[in-house]
């Protein structure tokens, strides 16, 4: 019966979708004109193609260079009833990133909308925003982290020591390990037990459905997201009533909200956050700090593989910090203290360009480029291109670290973002692939089991497809 109930639900949502689209295309600007593109098919637009060039070896990237080779390094089209603007250049990134006065907002998907909820850092704007930053970003300075090294630093030892003589998916490994840290900075999960099993996979089930088709029913990855969605928001709730009733206290992230939440003066608001305030952006902070975190740490191993010479040299800086320690533990001095790994990590960050664009939405009418963009067009700024500029970064397909060695021209390199929405979890990425990466070349040694396969999965984050399989052994 229910089976029946959703094949005559699907063409009625269809329909309705389709209607929607068709109206709204009746309304598209005719300032588009002047902007190089192709608007695609009546209704559907060029969404058959971003589909299916999404899902190819290169991703998203193969729609973006197909159409800059016909148009320009601008062009329009339209996806999914979206009317957007492509553009590229640290001209462009600056205007865009920085926002100034306001012009732009971010601009996501409606199915991210829905899986972060309305009160996430994401979806907030102006002073509202400003507000959320701070309240969060405090934890996650680089004092706030202080506290959780150890933590991280003891599960980076136990996860590797479990590679040893394996074949292991470093994608799968770094995700789990990813997960761990930030569940456990959060709302002080342990590693391992059934509640970080319901955490894990409810987790998984969320972050899969985030670029979905927006069909909530029955059977498809949004539906599934958004039921994963109510059991985390159930399982966030138990602990949130255990921490305002002081029945457990623990020193993490979740705390500290709480805490000055319950400071905060009678007739003051600035540092207090409401259940769905709380539940939203710790949702937010579980996506936006595993998958690109998890992205980066698989993607640095993979070309430390296929660069030997580089992997020989941050060999090095990190077997000398072992000589200086006797064989005693990595300190925070040590993880803060790392040159040649920074510029590793940068290079990792310019080469894979893990998110491949940042989509904004103009909030008024301006002008960039020499082209009149108007309020409410979706305007992307195609960050691959930035990263792979011939006239800034020489032979962009080679793996070199020495590139970071002098300064950048500004809006040149975006590895973290820039601007009021640079990525808040900047130094949490780099405190723990810092730390996972001292022990994996000081321990151990791999060998890749697919060479040469650079595909990417069709996720708006950029990870390889396949994983990245490899056998460790022990040095």
């Amino acid at each position: 019966m229910a089976l029946n109930f959703v094949l005559m639900l699907g063409p009625v949502f269809l329909f309705v979708l389709l209607a929607f689209l068709l109206v709204r295309s009746w309304g598209w600007p005719k300032a588009m004109e002047e902007i190089p593109g192709n608007l695609g098919w009546p209704v559907i637009g060029e969404t058959l193609s971003f589909i299916s060039e999404f899902s190819s070896p290169a991703g998203i990237c193969s729609f973006m260079i197909n159409r800059q080779k016909r148009f320009g390094k601008v062009f329009k089209t339209s996806v999914l009833g979206r009317l957007m603007v492509f553009m590229t250049g640290s001209d462009a990134a600056k205007i865009l990133l920085t926002g100034k006065d306001g012009m732009v907002s971010l601009n996501l998907f409606y199915t991210g909308k829905q899986v972060l909820g309305q009160s996430s850092l994401l979806q907030t704007n102006g002073e509202a925003h400003k507000r959320l930053r701070r309240l969060i970003g405090e934890p996650l300075s680089v004092d706030g982290l202080r506290k959780y090294f150890q933590f991280i630093n003891n599960l980076a030892i136990e996860t590797l020591d479990e590679w040893s003589g394996r074949t292991i998916f470093v994608l799968d490994e770094a995700s789990t390990f990813t997960l761990k840290v930030i569940g456990n900075m959060i709302m002080s999960l342990e590693p391992k037990g059934e509640e970080q099993e319901k955490f894990r996979d409810n987790f998984k089930i969320i972050s899969s459905c985030f670029s979905s088709l927006p069909l909530n029913i029955p059977g498809t990855a949004f539906y599934r997201g958004m039921k994963a969605r109510k059991r985390m928001f159930e399982m966030l709730d138990l602990i949130i009533a255990k921490r305002r009733s002081g029945e457990i206290w623990q020193q993490d992230f979740l705390d500290s909200l709480i805490m000055k939440h319950n400071k905060a003066g009678r007739e003051s608001d600035e540092e207090k956050l409401t259940d769905a305030q709380l539940k939203d952006n710790i949702l937010t902070l579980l996506i936006a700090g595993h998958d690109t975190t998890t992205a980066a740490l698989t993607w640095l191993i993979k070309f430390l593989g296929e660069n030997p010479n580089v992997l020989e040299q941050l060999r090095i800086e990190h077997q000398q910090i072992q000589e200086k320690r006797k064989g005693e533990n990595l300190t925070w001095a040590d993880v803060n203290n790392l040159p040649y790994t920074a510029k590793v990590l940068s290079e990792t960050l310019r080469r894979a360009t893990i998110l491949p664009w940042y989509s904004r939405k103009a909030a008024q009418d301006f002008e960039i480029g020499g082209y009149k963009i108007k309020k409410g067009w979706s305007v992307n700024l195609d960050v691959v291109s930035i990263h792979h500029d011939a006239n800034v970064f020489p032979e962009p397909q080679k793996f070199d670290p020495s590139r970071f060695e002098v300064p950048l021209k500004p809006f040149s390199f975006l590895g973290f973002g820039s601007g009021p929405r640079m990525c808040p979890g900047i130094n949490l990425a780099k405190l723990e692939i810092s730390v996972f990466i001292h022990h994996l070349v000081c321990k151990y040694r791999w060998t890749s089991l697919e060479e040469g396969n650079d595909s990417v999965q069709p996720t708006l984050v950029r990870m390889p497809k396949n994983k990245y399989p490899v056998k460790v052994e022990p040095l």
